[in-house]
């Protein structure tokens, strides 16, 4: 009896073994900044992070653009837990991503900075021009960046099976 349940755990392990070795080969590619640039400017949808000061994250989903004279992720937003938390921190990050599930490839970009909301009046007609429409309903009136200090971002791709 004992002999059959060793023989049936090989079998197992052995499949399992078996199945590792049809995993598609994949490469993961650092992103350089301008890389990382070029992935926020053709993103449309990311997510901000803030951290409240009692350590909580708050996330939120936000369409954006990528503001190249301020180097900065540019979104609207309007009351409510997003707003609340930017206005308590100075720092925020930013993460976007684009998955291709057929695949198993894709990229990610995070951002890490200040976050500011803007009020000043050149720069809100500015933004205005090229600024993000909201997607969903309300005024989203007030506008924020998140100064893209620190950026980097990693790339998974399929490689030739040998």
């Amino acid at each position: 009896m004992r002999s059959r349940r060793l023989a049936s755990m090989l079998v197992v392990m052995k499949s399992e073994t078996l199945e590792l070795d049809r995993t598609p080969a994949r490469e993961i590619l650092v992103l350089d900044r301008d890389e990382c640039v070029s992935a926020l400017r053709g993103g449309h949808v990311g997510r901000v992070v803030v951290v409240l000061p009692n350590g909580a994250p708050v996330i939120r989903p936000v369409n954006y653009v990528f503001d190249v004279p301020s180097q900065s992720i540019v979104f609207r937003t309007d009351f409510g837990s997003k707003l609340y938390a930017l206005l308590q921190s100075r720092a925020a990050w930013f993460e976007v991503d684009e998955i291709d599930l057929p695949d198993q490839a894709g990229w990610s970009v995070i951002v890490a900075g200040a976050s500011e909301e803007v009020i000043s009046t050149h720069e809100l007609e500015r933004l205005g021009k090229s600024g993000p429409t909201p997607w969903v309903p309300g005024t989203k009136h007030r506008w924020f960046m998140i100064h893209a200090t620190t950026v980097s971002g990693r790339r998974v791709i399929p490689t030739p099976n040998p």
